[in-house]
């Protein structure tokens, strides 16, 4: 009796253990949102407090801005997943050699063989038509053979991350078009992207498109709440403004062959300070509608669910205006700002 009652709890344990295991997988499968962990702050938290606390809040995933030593060391063996960024000041010397390129992989990827990369973010925001532009292509051409060289191109797909500042037509969605005089940056990187089938990286903020518009653009669109369509596109029902540009984002990329373009929102959130419309309860209510919103399509690719980092971990008091300043879900000592559900 004794022998067998052991056998059976041994037996139920292994089996709750799979279970779990299973469960596990599962969940972190479904975890489409990740953060981005931004260090423009004084008194921020130690690299392995911030690795811990995604950890004790479950955000699978992490955008870094630059390959932080310190933060790819936490991260080893965390199964965090992650986008590095490739700084615009790096861009210049990555893109004048392939060795160079090399290097940066080696150094920043292939030595860390136990961090789980995601992506590599070749810039972020560039201009494109400042001095630094040209070597965004060039830049992501060499990120790409080193990686692939290192056998690790199924793993890690190279991009860069625009914001919808090139956006010259964005309403209504269906109309969405590029900037004429951006094209001849974005039509080559669209091209790139396609024939590599890696996505494209957008930052996209309805704050922003909402504080320069508030006698037109309704603060319940910006924020996910507004009950029932707002705008009506053809055949197409928006209720909320995040849609609306992602789709004028894709309405773009179709007209100039990146119809096949996976979009991944490499930043989007709400400041709870600083600026018009910025309360606790606004980035609140933002963030924890995003998040739940994500987990679907739009109306133009319903599909879904849409791969999104929330920006950002922390705030960062050395950024201006002071609305920069107040995007974090957390303030520097550990503390959420509001109870937000990454599950």
């Amino acid at each position: 009796m004794f022998d067998s009652t052991v056998k059976g709890s041994s037996t139920m344990a292994s089996l709750l253990l799979l279970f779990g295991l299973l469960m596990a997988t599962i969940h972190l499968t479904g975890a489409q949102t990740g953060v981005c962990y931004g260090m423009q702050g004084d008194n921020l938290p130690t690299a392995g407090e911030v690795v811990a606390l995604y950890n004790q809040y479950n955000i699978r995933r992490m955008r870094l801005y630059d390959p932080n030593q310190g933060a790819l060391q936490a991260l080893r063996g965390s199964n965090i997943e992650l986008m590095v960024g490739v700084p615009n000041d790096a861009l210049q010397n990555i893109a004048s050699s392939q060795a160079n390129a090399n290097s940066w992989v080696q150094n920043n990827i292939r030595n860390y063989g136990n961090v789980k990369f995601r992506y590599v973010a070749v810039g972020n925001e560039v201009n494109p038509t400042g001095s630094t532009a040209q070597f965004v292509l060039p830049a992501m051409r060499n990120i790409f053979n080193a990686i692939s060289a290192a056998g690790l191109g199924n793993q890690i797909k190279v991009s860069t991350a625009i914001d919808t500042g090139v956006l010259g037509t964005s309403y209504p969605p269906s109309q969405g078009a590029f900037r004429s005089d951006v094209t001849s940056f974005l039509n080559p990187i669209i091209t790139f992207l396609v024939n590599n089938r890696a996505p494209l990286l957008v930052n996209l903020y309805p704050y922003f498109s909402y504080i320069s518009n508030t006698r037109d653009i309704r603060l319940d669109y910006a924020l996910f709440t507004a009950q029932g369509t707002v705008v009506q596109d053809g055949q197409r029902s928006y209720s909320n403004l995040f849609d609306a540009i992602l789709d004028a984002v894709y309405s773009a990329l179709e007209r100039v062959g990146g119809g096949s373009l996976q979009i991944v929102i490499s930043e989007s959130g709400w400041p709870s300070a600083g600026g018009t419309a910025t309360t606790v309860d606004n980035a609140r209510i933002y963030n924890t509608n995003l998040i739940q919103h994500v987990k679907g399509g739009t109306p133009k690719k319903p599909g879904g669910p849409i791969e999104t980092y929330v920006f950002a971990m922390f705030d960062e008091n050395r950024k201006s205006p002071e609305y920069e300043k107040h995007f974090g879900l957390f303030s520097p000592n550990k503390q959420p700002k509001y109870s937000l559900n990454f599950n």
